[in-house]
């Protein structure tokens, strides 16, 4: 699946506790090292609120605004409300092609996008069924399959990984890589 503005997402799954953010902590600086601009989409089950009650994009929000823009010299948010989930899709498509080349996705394992799935040798749940999107396994023991398995503590064989993946996806090398 890519978004609306045809940027390759890929989802780094796995149980909570296999790892997931702090490997897209330590992947996000090893492929941004290879040239690839990377945006993350990380889902949370909990409610997430940037905002502060008494500030004024906060009674901006109470008064009524579906959105509201937060910017300063460094940086800017823009903080929706909405009825009801939206899309994996969508939210990919907010961000700005021209900044992103790539967009991992932790969490949203259902969704039918590439995967890298990501287990403990010390969890208490077994290694989950692979569906046909998981192109890997990134795991701290290793397996015998037909899929790549990564060693989940070398970041970057990882990130190598996800550059091969990204150049086979896109058809072509990236501009950006770094050589």
């Amino acid at each position: 699946m890519t978004t609306q503005n045809s940027l390759p997402m890929l989802g780094i799954t796995g149980y909570s506790g296999s790892g997931k953010t702090t490997l897209l902590e330590k992947l996000v600086p090893q492929l941004t090292g290879l040239g690839i601009r990377v945006a993350v989409i990380k889902h949370t089950h909990h409610d997430v609120n940037i905002d502060k009650p008494g500030k004024d994009s906060w009674r901006m929000k109470e008064a009524g605004a579906s959105q509201v823009i937060m910017t300063c010299d460094r940086r800017w948010a823009i903080m929706t409300e909405t009825r009801q989930p939206v899309s994996l899709s969508y939210l990919a498509g907010q961000f700005d092609s021209a900044l992103t080349d790539l967009v991992l996705v932790e969490g949203f394992k259902q969704e039918p996008i590439a995967k890298i799935l990501l287990h403990r040798k010390g969890m208490e749940k077994t290694l989950p069924e692979l569906d046909e999107y998981v192109i890997a396994t990134a795991t701290d023991y290793p397996l015998v399959q037909s899929l790549p398995d990564l060693n989940i503590n070398d970041v970057p064989a990882v990130a190598r990984f996800i550059q091969r993946w990204y150049e086979e996806k896109c058809g072509q090398k990236n501009e950006n890589f770094a050589k």
